[in-house]
């Protein structure tokens, strides 16, 4: 994935959750690291990322 895509998915949900920009981008660096091992298909795995991390942080903070 692009770092430029990576940013702007970081700094999307950092807006969206306002959790640290530390802490998602290191959340988003290890699902994206797992989904890129496994995936066949890379079109996808932002909004899978995106998804996850969300529900992470929402569960996390909740």
């Amino acid at each position: 994935m692009v770092q430029s895509a990576v940013d702007e998915l970081v700094r999307s949900i950092v807006e969206d959750t306002h959790a640290s920009p530390e802490t998602v981008s290191r959340i988003c660096a290890e699902l994206l690291a797992q989904f890129e091992e496994e995936a066949k298909i890379m079109d996808y795995i932002p909004l899978f990322v995106a998804k996850r991390v969300r529900a992470y942080l929402k569960a996390d903070f909740a």
